[in-house]
């Protein structure tokens, strides 16, 4: 119909810490976006745990969650997503789960699809 439909936004996750900071902006619609590039399609793998992401993520989105750092910490994160900004560091995941996983999809998308270390 010559209609463009822009996809959603999954999330926008953030990681500071050593080295270059990390920014992924992934789309529902199958990009990512690594460090304000331009988007190129997703592996449907990663899509996937993309979406189970922000899905698990909503409920502490919604709530804002601010887990300070602990000692010996290294990265910080923040993930936005539409219904909230969530807020930890790699030392403050102890019972979060669903933040344990964010830290990999982080690693996971800046080795495969980024072209960084993790």
């Amino acid at each position: 119909c010559g209609l463009t439909v822009k996809s959603a936004d999954l999330f926008v996750l953030t990681r500071t810490g050593p080295g270059a900071r990390l920014t992924l902006l992934v789309s529902d619609g199958g990009t990512i976006s690594c460090n304000q590039a331009t988007p190129k399609p997703i592996p449907d793998a990663l899509l996937i745990t993309a979406r189970d992401l922000a899905d698990s993520l909503n409920m502490d989105a919604r709530a804002n969650l601010r887990l300070p750092p602990r000692p010996a910490s290294v990265y910080s994160y923040t993930v936005a997503l539409q219904n909230g900004t969530i807020r930890f560091s790699d030392t403050s995941v102890s019972g979060h789960r669903d933040l344990a996983q964010a830290e990999l999809f982080a690693a996971q998308a800046a080795q495969s699809e980024c072209g960084l270390s993790g």
